[in-house]
């Protein structure tokens, strides 16, 4: 029997079918990839490095859709922004993916390359290098935390005649809909506030 024209296995394929698992199910296993691809589990190992090397895989190509041109544009307020509402937007198609890629260390170079950017970005602007990650990393809490409320329902409070709660029911029919983006516009308003405060010698880093 000949060899099929298109390889049941490569790196794609296996990439491709471990996000289908994710946003399945949001996780996924070697065994699962090969019974889904018709092939054995040995064969998986042979194109990647384990589950972590699928991990990597999956984080480049969540974060492939990712406007990199984004970090380019100026002033440096203009290009953060930007890189979060991209950054949103790509998590916020594979939510399910966010617990398992946030908990596991960033080794893919892509996305290395992307935060050293992001680095550059706030340096170039004159930030200090010890504020740098903590703005980043707190950008990114927001981001993710967005990205998975956009994957909630649109109302997560369920109220009861038991739990008298008025004041709450009110809040809630005042929002409406496109609770999660109001609430992702909030935050990163006050983030971009917070950033540029802290540039201007406004406030300490450690202030709150």
């Amino acid at each position: 029997m000949g060899r099929p024209r298109t390889p049941l296995l490569d790196r794609e394929r296996i990439t491709t079918t471990a996000l289908r698992l994710v946003d399945e199910t949001g996780d996924f296993s070697v065994p699962q990839i090969a019974r889904r691809l018709g092939a054995q589990t040995g064969s998986v190992y042979h194109h990647v490095e384990g589950r972590d090397g699928i991990v990597e895989l999956l984080r480049e190509r969540v974060c492939s859709a990712i406007d990199p041109g984004t970090l380019e544009l100026a002033p440096w307020d203009t290009a953060l922004e930007a890189w979060a509402r991209s950054y949103r937007a790509a998590f916020a198609a594979h939510p399910r993916a966010v617990p398992l890629l946030m908990t596991s260390p960033v080794r893919a170079p892509r996305v290395l390359e992307q935060y050293e950017r992001a680095v550059g970005v706030l340096l170039d602007a004159g930030f200090d290098r010890t504020a740098t990650m903590p703005l980043i990393m707190a950008l990114e809490n927001l981001v993710l935390g967005s990205a998975l409320d956009l994957a909630a329902p649109e109302m997560m409070w369920e109220l009861t005649e038991h739990t008298p709660t008025p004041r709450l029911a009110d809040a809630l029919a005042a929002v409406g809909h496109g609770r999660a983006d109001r609430a992702f516009e909030v935050g990163l308003t006050a983030f971009m506030n917070h950033a540029r405060a802290l540039l201007n010698g406004d406030l300490n880093e450690g202030s709150s």
